[in-house]
């Protein structure tokens, strides 16, 4: 086990806490979050004029001489696997990647094996400088194992705290493409009678509730509105297809990012996505709406609908603003082909 010291002063006007001060004020090549930094104070690695101090709470003098002993990142208990990853940019710091429909991004008692993490780590090799003192991908961000799209992923401790800072200030832009049963539309008498639901300027549909883990059914979310945690979800109609018009094309993007949150939101407006068996994505169409092997092609699509199309965010170590677009992947472009072929 190599160890490495990293000693500073504390500048002027330090906050109140010692890991605050500490996470202001530490080298940025030392690349240690708050989190990170507030572990190693209580396990007795860092001290302050020569005393160790265990309390992050604890209050620090501007001037103070600060010493911290941060052992070397240690190799994952989660194998590298030699998976192809499509990867759209890579740095010292980050990768942003398109994930494929199927692939589960984090390993779990379900998936120990063959997900994105396992992935990156064949991939990133000895470029991950440590995420909390360990040899991994910061996943800041998930999309769920069927839908298709951006993802970025941290490879130091300082981009992952930046990026996680983002993504908790909903400044992240994160935009998506969703196939869905019917049109949200503001002038229909039904949508006005879903609580939760209204319309902006422009058509676009406005999701508020909260959400929370189903009480009986532990995969899934569930509307509430009272308790679980606010979330907010805007929709606007790209194309409409079928006369009666039975399929929309959305674009959607999120306020706040929750477990599910497009998908449940938009079931709860009565627009599910197609393909979603888990929240009712597979709705009968009206007869004669749609071409009969379109209307297969709708019934029997494998997956939800959806691929986050767009991502946005400040480079975490550069401050360089980085936008990234993904086109919609082969399952998704046949069907609004089908779709589209209906003049």
């Amino acid at each position: 086990m190599s160890l490495r010291h990293i000693q500073f002063s504390i500048d002027e006007a330090p906050p109140p806490r010692l890991d605050k001060a500490l996470a202001r004020d530490v080298p940025v090549e030392a690349a240690l979050s708050r989190t990170r930094l507030g572990r190693l104070i209580e396990n007795g690695h860092v001290s302050v004029g020569g005393v160790v101090i265990r309390d992050p709470r604890s209050r620090v003098q501007a001037g103070a001489q600060v010493s911290i002993t941060v052992e070397d990142a240690q190799d994952s208990h989660i194998l590298p696997e030699q998976i192809p990853l499509n990867v759209i940019f890579e740095d010292h710091d980050l990768i942003v990647l398109n994930k494929p429909a199927g692939m589960v991004v984090h390993p779990a008692p379900g998936t120990p094996s063959g997900t994105l993490v396992n992935a990156l780590l064949a991939h990133c090799g000895n470029d991950l400088s440590g995420v909390g003192g360990m040899k991994r991908p910061g996943i800041v961000h998930r999309i769920d194992k069927e839908t298709s799209g951006l993802l970025v992923v941290a490879k130091s401790d300082a981009a992952h705290h930046g990026l996680a800072a983002q993504f908790e200030a909903h400044s992240v832009e994160r935009y998506y493409r969703a196939l869905v049963y019917g049109v949200p539309d503001a002038n229909d008498p039904r949508l006005r009678g879903v609580k939760g639901a209204s319309f902006e300027a422009g058509n676009i549909l406005k999701i508020t509730t909260q959400l929370a883990r189903h009480k009986t059914d532990r995969q899934r979310q569930a509307v509430l509105f009272h308790g679980g945690r606010h979330a907010v979800t805007r929709a606007r109609t790209v194309e409409r297809f079928g006369s009666p018009q039975v399929i929309a094309l959305l674009e959607c993007w999120l306020e706040t990012g929750r477990t599910h949150q497009i998908r449940v939101h938009l079931s709860h407006a009565g627009h599910g996505l197609v393909g979603d068996s888990t929240y009712g994505g597979k709705r009968k169409l009206a007869a004669k709406a749609l071409p009969e092997n379109t209307s297969d092609a709708v019934r029997t699509f494998p997956r939800q609908a959806l691929h986050a199309a767009v991502l946005g965010f400040d480079h975490p170590i550069t401050k360089e603003k980085m936008r990234f677009e993904a086109p919609l992947p082969k399952d998704m472009s046949g069907m609004l082909e089908l779709l589209r072929g209906l003049t």
